[in-house]
C-alpha cells in the first residue's frame, strides 16, 4: 500500500469503529459474555490453524534472525491457547462496570445527581510480538463496552490475522457487528501514525512494547495515551525490617522474572543494617546468576560487586543486573526514589507502622507497598480479573488498568418537570 492508501484504509477502520462503539455501547452484558465465550470455543476449534499461522510468523522470525527471547514471544504454545481461552472465560466472568450509577443524592433544588460509568468509546491498540495480547486487549474492550482497532507487529500478522477470524465468529454468534474488534491487517508502519492521529475515530490508544514505540506513541500521538514507558522499581530495606521477610521480599522482586516491568531495578538499603543484610542476601543473588552494581559503600562492604554510575540509578535492567545503594535513612531514601522512579511501583520493608505510612503517602508512584514484593503490581493480582496495562500517568488511569479503566464516567440528573429560578 502506498501511505495515501494506508490513511485511506485506516480512516474506513476508524469509521466503522465509531459505528461499532454506539452498538456496543449500549449491548447488553448476557450478550457481550456470550460473544467472548463463542470466541474462546471458536480459539479452541481452530487450535491447529492457529498453530500452522503461528509457525509461518516463527519460520519468519527465523529467517530474519529474531533472536530467542523474541521468538519466544511470539510463539502460540498449546499452554498460551489454552491461557487464551481461560482468558476470555475469565473476563466474561467479571462484573460488567458499564452503566454503573454512584453517589446518587438529592440537592436542595429537588434534582437528584449521581454520576454513571460509561465506555470511552473506541480504543487503538498497539503492540509487538506477542499475539496473544490480540485476545487480552479485545476482550477487555468488548466487555466495557467499547470498540477496538488492534495493531499487532508484523512479526505477528499471520497469527494475528487467525485470532481475528476466530474474534469475528464469536462477535458474529452473539448477533454483534464485527468492527466492535477490528485488526490491522496492513504491517505498514504509516498504519501506526494514521491509527495515533484520528481523534475524530479513537478516543485513547494504548501502546504495550518497548519503551522506544512508546515514545514514539507519546510523541507523536493526537489521542490520549494511557501508558507506562519503564519500570525503575526500587525497594528500600528499613533499619526496622524484619530480615526474614526482607530477604524473601528482594529476592523475589528482582529474580522471580527478570524482563517484566514490576521486577525491582535498585535495592535501597539503610546504613544500619547494610552489612548484616546484604552480606546476608548477596550469596542468594550470586547463586542466581545476579550482577551486582553498588554504590562506594555496598563495593566496600561486598567486593565483589562493581561500581554503579549515574546511569545505573535511572536504568530498566530487565536482566539479572541490581543495583544497590545504601542510604542514611527513610528520607534518603524517599529522595532517592523521588529523584530515579519512573512512578511505576516502588516499596519498603518496615516494621515502623509511622514510617510505613510516611512512605506511602511521600512516595509518588503509581503502586506504593508495604512489606510486599513489586512483582505484585498487576491487574490480576490486584483484584482486577485482567488488565490491559499499566499506567503511570496521572489523570484518568493510574496503576494497573482494567475493566474500569477502560471505561469514563458522565453526571445523569434526574427531576420530575424541575426548572432553574
Amino acid at each position: 500500500m502506498s501511505v495515501e492508501q494506508v490513511a485511506v484504509y485506516m480512516t474506513e477502520l476508524g469509521q466503522k469503529a465509531r459505528k461499532a462503539s454506539r452498538v456496543i455501547a449500549r449491548t447488553p452484558t448476557a450478550v457481550k459474555n456470550a460473544a467472548l465465550l463463542a470466541t474462546a470455543e471458536a480459539i479452541e476449534a481452530a487450535a491447529e490453524r492457529l498453530v500452522a499461522a503461528n509457525e509461518l510468523d516463527l519460520q519468519a522470525g527465523r529467517d530474519n534472525g529474531l533472536d530467542e527471547a523474541m521468538l519466544d514471544r511470539l510463539a502460540l504454545t498449546p499452554a498460551r491457547l489454552a491461557a487464551m481461552v481461560e482468558g476470555l472465560r475469565q473476563v466474561a466472568a467479571l462484573p460488567d462496570p458499564v452503566g454503573a450509577i454512584r453517589d446518587m443524592k438529592f440537592l436542595p433544588s429537588g434534582i437528584q445527581v449521581g454520576k454513571m460509568r460509561v465506555p470511552l468509546g473506541v480504543i487503538g491498540i498497539i503492540y509487538e510480538s506477542r499475539p496473544n495480547v490480540t485476545v487480552e486487549a479485545a476482550s477487555l474492550c468488548l466487555k466495557s463496552g467499547n470498540a477496538c482497532i488492534l495493531r499487532g507487529g508484523s512479526e505477528s500478522i499471520h497469527s494475528n490475522r487467525a485470532i481475528a477470524e476466530c474474534l469475528r465468529e464469536g462477535l458474529a454468534a452473539a448477533g454483534l457487528p464485527n468492527e466492535v474488534v477490528q485488526v490491522v491487517e496492513t504491517t505498514d508502519r504509516a498504519a501506526v501514525g494514521a491509527l495515533i492521529t484520528m481523534p475524530e475515530y479513537v478516543d485513547v490508544i494504548v501502546p504495550r512494547g518497548g519503551k522506544g514505540l512508546i515514545e514514539r506513541i507519546s510523541k507523536d500521538a493526537r489521542v490520549p495515551v494511557i501508558k507506562h514507558l519503564d519500570g525503575i522499581c526500587h525497594v528500600y530495606v528499613d533499619d526496622r525490617a524484619d530480615f526474614d521477610k526482607a530477604e524473601a521480599i528482594v529476592i523475589n522482586a528482582k529474580t522471580h522474572r527478570y524482563g517484566v516491568c514490576n521486577a525491582m531495578e535498585t535495592l535501597l538499603v539503610n546504613q544500619a543494617v547494610a552489612e548484616p543484610f546484604l552480606k546476608r542476601v548477596a550469596p542468594l543473588y550470586a547463586a542466581k546468576g545476579v550482577e551486582l552494581r553498588g554504590c562506594a559503600a555496598t563495593c566496600a562492604l561486598l567486593p565483589e560487586v562493581v561500581a554503579a554510575t549515574e546511569e545505573d540509578w535511572s536504568t530498566e535492567y530487565l536482566a539479572p543486573i541490581l543495583s544497590i545503594r545504601i542510604v542514611a535513612d527513610m528520607d534518603a531514601a524517599i529522595e532517592h526514589i523521588n529523584i530515579y522512579s519512573s512512578q511505576h511501583t516502588d516499596a519498603m520493608v518496615s516494621e515502623d507502622y509511622t514510617r510505613a505510612r510516611r512512605f506511602i503517602a511521600e512516595v509518588d508512584s503509581s503502586s506504593v507497598m508495604i512489606n510486599a514484593s513489586t512483582r505484585f503490581a498487576d491487574g490480576f493480582e490486584y483484584g482486577l480479573g485482567a488488565e490491559i496495562g499499566i499506567s503511570t500517568d496521572k489523570i484518568h488511569a493510574r496503576g494497573p488498568v482494567g475493566l474500569e479503566g477502560l471505561t469514563s464516567e458522565k453526571y445523569v440528573v434526574f427531576g420530575d418537570g424541575h426548572i432553574r429560578q
